[in-house]
Parts: structure tokens; sequence; C-alpha cells
């Protein structure tokens, strides 16, 4: 398969599947929501704003500007429920164009970037496009867990399921 069209569909995938997560955790109460429910950030809030940070913030100004904002990363940049939904919504929608607009032998390359403190710094480009869209996967399926805890249904976020339904992106 041509390295475009794989990472455009991982890119399809990570935005169907986080509109799909979100729809679930807007149903979760606001206490539920943002206790302690042993996650890596320990709410299902702090959670999502790691996703924010690290998929969005983070690795897309990487892998669109070349350089790395200074951000902490667990640290829960919007306080609001629906807008850091809104927003994480938005920045899964920005990976599939940007995907488009490299031609295929860029996913052989680097991804060559500025740190936060100004050096540069080279990581192989297809090997770490693919780690972005696996930490997502990773967080989404902790979210999952604790709305599993929780008693509350849980949205089918398998990419076997996505893949077998040609389910549209949101």
């Amino acid at each position: 398969m041509n390295p475009v069209t794989h990472f455009t569909q991982l890119a399809r995938y990570n935005q169907w599947a986080t509109a799909r997560l979100l729809d679930a955790v807007a149903a979760v109460a606001e206490a539920d929501y943002r206790r302690d429910l042993g996650l890596f950030f320990k709410s299902i809030h702090g959670t999502l704003n790691h996703l924010l940070v690290g998929e969005h913030l983070l690795w897309f100004r990487r892998f669109d500007e070349g350089v790395s904002p200074k951000l902490a990363l667990d640290a829960e940049l919007e306080q609001d429920r629906v807008a850091l939904a809104e927003r994480l919504q938005a920045g899964a929608a920005r990976w599939t164009p940007l995907i488009a607009s490299w031609p295929a032998e860029r996913f052989d390359g680097t991804l060559n970037y500025t740190t936060m403190r100004g050096m540069p710094a080279s990581l192989p480009f297809a090997a770490t496009l693919a780690h972005v869209f696996n930490h997502g996967t990773h967080h989404r399926g902790q979210i999952t867990a604790a709305l599993t805890a929780l008693g509350q249904p849980c949205p089918e976020l398998d990419l076997v399921y996505f893949l077998q339904t040609e389910v549209t992106a949101p």
C-alpha cells in the first residue's frame, strides 16, 4: 500500500475514533469526568487534554511547521469540556489534508524539527507518524476502559471494524 494512502487511512481512523469516544464521554457526569479514575493522567478530562497536547499541539506542529512549541505534556490547557472536545475534533481533522500534501517519498525520510530548547532533532518520518497515531489509540483505550468501569456504554473503536465497515470519518 502506498504510504500516503496508509497514513491517510490511519488519520481518518484517528478522527473517527476520536469523535466516537467524545460522543460517549459527553454523557459522563461531571464528577466522574473529572475524578481520579486511575488513568495515567488521572481523569478522563486530564487524558483528553494529554491527547490535545500530544497529538495536536506538539506533534502536529512538528510535522507541519518543524518546531516544538513550549508546552507541558501533562498540562490541562483546556478546562472547558465542550471546548476541549471541539479542539480535539478540529485537531484530528487536520491530519488527513496534511498527510495528503506529502509525496510518497517523504515517508522514507526523516522528520526534522527544532526542539523547544532550540536544538535540531531528527526522527524516522513514517515510524514517528505511526507513533503519533498509536499514542492516540492507547489513550482512547484507557478512557474506554474507564467508561466501562463506570458502567457507561462504550463505542466500538476497533481499527478492524473501521476498515471492514468503511465508515466515514466525521
